[in-house]
Formats: structure tokens, C-alpha cells, sequence
């Protein structure tokens, strides 16, 4: 795959930051002694990756615009072009020392993602993926899974925490679809289950109370790998309501109905 200069820019801004990432990571098992401090220390560790992203991709690209989880967002001078980026999707997992947490950073053109980048530095796997060019994991194409039965299939999820609003929702999600799948995983991280869903490892993902940098970059992957994606409630679009399904093209509609069910 021929490499955009934008997809360029922001493949080497995620391993740059991917870099610190893992200097910091090493650091985290000797701050589990205060829960504070590690808190704390991980949230350094993700200020600090989104400044590298940020001034890397608004030096490149002065006039796009900018939204990411730890900074205010800017309006750009091209109102067409925006960055989406999350600097450490799955911060939880970094706290506690496991190796599942990623970087994510889409851009977006008139409101459409059309270039996407999910780096996972603890693994060195980097997913990307242009609109139209096909998505890729390193050197190689990806697919979604071609598994076309539901008992067949494994799905991807993130179960609310901290008394969340969805929980009620989540709980009947999983009673309606445990019983008809081989199985839901849930490990921490969105834009990661996405990009497992792209590389066919999952065949299908769904969360609510997301934001737009957890999924930006990966709902781009998914259909470049061939797979579907939409929204749970079909009145409104993924981001408006933080809201996603994913799937591979056989059992999407097959998945979606049972997510769509309500309790």
C-alpha cells in the first residue's frame, strides 16, 4: 500500500508517542504500592503522549483542527479537516500493568473518517487503514472473519464502571447474546477491539458511552477490513450518541438485532 503524506504523519506521531508510552509502562509496576501516585503517573504519561502526537501532527498540518481527550479542542482554519485522537485508550490496563492499551488517531475530512492509525506499542502492532485503500496490520491485509453463524462467533465489549447509566442495558445485552454466541470478551480497550474485529480475531464489537476519539480510528479499520458498522439506536449516527456496533458482513444484521433488542 502506497502511504498518503497525512497517513505518514500520523503513523510516525503514534509510534513516537509509542515510544514514551513504553519507557513510561516500565516505570508503572514500581508505583503500585499508592494507588495516587501511579494514578497520577499514568496521568502524566498521557498528557505527555498527547503533546507529542499534537505538536508532530499540528506542525505537519497547521490548519486542521483538533480533538483529543486530554486537551481542548480547536476549530481549525480548514473547518474540513479535523485530527480525532485519543493518546492511551485503555489507561486502566496501563495502571495495572497490563499490556493492552493502544494510541489512536484518526483524521476526519467533511465530517467522514478517512485515514485511521490504532498502535499497539506493547505488542508492536500497528493497524491502519485509508478510506478506500484497505486496512493493514504492519506489512499485511486485513479481513474480517468470515465465520457466518452466530454460535460460532466471538464479541468484544466494554462492561460500565463506576455505576454507569448503561449498566442496566449492558446486563441485558449479555443476557440475550451469551446464550447464542461462543463467547464475549471484555479487554479494556475500544479502539483495540476494533482493530481485533478488522484482523478477524473478533467477530464483532459493541459499547455505549464511548467517545469520538475511542472509535474514530477504529470504525475505519473495520470497513476497510471488510466489515460493517453502525450505530445501536438507528435514530442517530456513532458519534452523536457515543453508541457502535461492528461486525463482520455475515452476522452483522444477525448481531445487531439482538443488541438492538430492547430491555
Amino acid at each position: 500500500m502506497q502511504l498518503s503524506a497525512n497517513l505518514n504523519i500520523m503513523i510516525n506521531a503514534a509510534r513516537k508517542a509509542g515510544r514514551s508510552l513504553v519507557k513510561d509502562f516500565r516505570e508503572v509496576e514500581n508505583l503500585q504500592v499508592s494507588s495516587k501516585a501511579a494514578g497520577d503517573f499514568v496521568s502524566r504519561a498521557d498528557i505527555a503522549s498527547e503533546k507529542i502526537i499534537r505538536e508532530m501532527l499540528m506542525e505537519a498540518r497547521p490548519n486542521y483542527g483538533w480533538l483529543g481527550e486530554e486537551s481542548a479542542p480547536v476549530e481549525g482554519k480548514d473547518p474540513t479537516r479535523r485530527w480525532i485522537v485519543d493518546p492511551l485508550d485503555g489507561t486502566t490496563n496501563f495502571l495495572h500493568g497490563l499490556p493492552h492499551w493502544a494510541i489512536s488517531i484518526a483524521l476526519e475530512f467533511k465530517g467522514e473518517i478517512v485515514a485511521g492509525v490504532v498502535f499497539d506499542p506493547a505488542k508492536d502492532e500497528l493497524y491502519y487503514a485509508e478510506k478506500g485503500m484497505g486496512c493493514f496490520m504492519n506489512d499485511r491485509r486485513l479481513r474480517v472473519s468470515n465465520r457466518g453463524t452466530m454460535i460460532e462467533s466471538i464479541f468484544a465489549t466494554g462492561v460500565p464502571f463506576a455505576a454507569k447509566k448503561t449498566l442496566p442495558a449492558m446486563l441485558h445485552d449479555l443476557a440475550q447474546l451469551m446464550p447464542a454466541c461462543a463467547g464475549v470478551r471484555r479487554w479494556g480497550a475500544a479502539s483495540l477491539d476494533l482493530a481485533y474485529v478488522a484482523a478477524g480475531r473478533y467477530d464483532g464489537f459493541w459499547e455505549r458511552e464511548l467517545q469520538p476519539w475511542d472509535i474514530a480510528a477504529g470504525l475505519l479499520l473495520v470497513r476497510e477490513a471488510g466489515g460493517f458498522t453502525g450505530p445501536i439506536r438507528d435514530e442517530a449516527g456513532i458519534f452523536e450518541r457515543g453508541e457502535i456496533i461492528a461486525a463482520n458482513a455475515e452476522i452483522f444484521e444477525s448481531f445487531a438485532k439482538v443488541i438492538r433488542t430492547r430491555p
